[in-house]
């Protein structure tokens, strides 16, 4: 397994620097053909299985070689994500598709490139038994990992779309409460404190498990691969190592579940201190589709539903996708091409 830190809250100072010396540091090392260090964030969800099997089998490792390593970081949220990258203290990340938007708009279209999907599905609306439509959640207070996230964005857009309102500071209709570290809103459900939450897997499935129901499984792309156009730019056949280590992840797991299944258990559990439940991971699993396409309609979709809300500008995406390489990989795998 490759060492990282793990982040709760915020990026840890192991995986931090400078804004302004990243792209010198990068350039210094390509030009003295020094091995690279990808500083690659990832999620610590069974959404981002794709990250944490390339690490438990060593793909990173493996493609990469004698050309550079892998420095992976665990965070709680996407938005945590978003702030390192803008930071310039992430090269890669595995985000969800509101947090690359937010990127992707805050920076003006200069900070990152959607390289690759890697899971659609594998999230849900999950609520007290009893609960059987939006109106019953009026006065109710609800989960999501955090402002403006792919799960908070959904919930919100659902609601909506039911006559519950929302407001972005906890009031209106129903109350949604942003909770971090994901599995704290796991116990509080179970405690009884909130009647339900918008949450990725594993998460969502542990509710089911504590006595939950699914009112909604949200659809579309859950976890993308983006890299930053400085790091693309100084550095493309690091990245192109990167999309080796993901194709090979997703393979990996399409034709060997059970192992994949273990290996993002145990490579989950060195970040969080726990495993999880083989159900629970066998669970996590049957809802989500790991694959390389980023689904760029739901992209746009979820970009159409944060601006609805009031929680994005008006953003144009275009531009945001580079999947040439990724087509390159995926060419020499004898694989599908993918069109944005």
């Amino acid at each position: 397994m490759i060492g990282a830190a793990l982040l709760l809250a915020g990026c840890s100072s192991s995986s931090s620097s400078s804004a302004g010396s990243g792209s010198t540091a990068t350039s210094t090392a390509a030009a003295a053909g020094s091995p690279v260090t990808v500083r690659l964030g990832f999620l610590s969800n069974i959404t981002h299985a794709s990250a944490l099997v390339a690490l438990k089998e060593g793909f990173f490792a493996k493609n990469l070689g004698s050309a550079g390593t892998v420095k992976a970081t665990a965070f709680s949220s996407g938005t945590e994500e978003t702030t390192a990258i803008l930071a310039g203290q992430l090269d890669a990340a595995y985000v969800g598709p509101n947090p690359a938007i937010n990127a992707w708009q805050k920076s003006g279209g200069s900070a990152i490139k959607i390289i690759s999907g890697a899971a659609t599905g594998g999230a849900s609306i999950v609520v007290t038994k009893g609960i059987t439509a939006p109106s019953q959640l009026k006065g109710k207070t609800l989960a999501t990992p955090s402002l403006g996230n792919t799960q908070d964005v959904a919930l919100r857009y659902w609601l909506k779309q039911h006559g519950v309102t929302t407001t972005a500071t906890g009031g209106g209709d129903a109350f949604v409460k942003p909770t971090k570290p994901n599995s704290a809103a796991v116990l509080e459900f179970k405690s009884g404190q909130i009647a339900g939450g918008s949450e990725p897997a594993p998460y969502d499935v542990e509710m089911v498990s504590d006595g939950g129901t699914v009112l909604l499984s949200e659809p579309g792309v859950t976890t993308l691969l983006v890299v930053t156009q400085s790091f693309l730019s100084a550095h493309p056949a690091s990245v192109t190592d990167l999309l080796k280590a993901q194709v090979e992840a997703n393979d990996f797991i399409r034709s060997s579940p059970a192992a994949a299944q273990a290996d993002a258990n145990a490579e989950l559990a060195s970040y969080t201190g726990k495993p999880l439940k083989a159900s629970v991971i066998a669970a996590s699993f049957k809802e989500i589709t790991f694959t390389n396409d980023p689904d760029a309609a739901s992209l746009k979709t979820d970009a159409d539903q944060a601006v609805s809300l009031g929680l994005l500008k008006p953003v144009d995406l275009s531009g945001i996708y580079d999947l040439g390489p990724l087509n390159q990989v995926l060419a020499a795998a004898g694989e599908s091409q993918i069109s944005s």
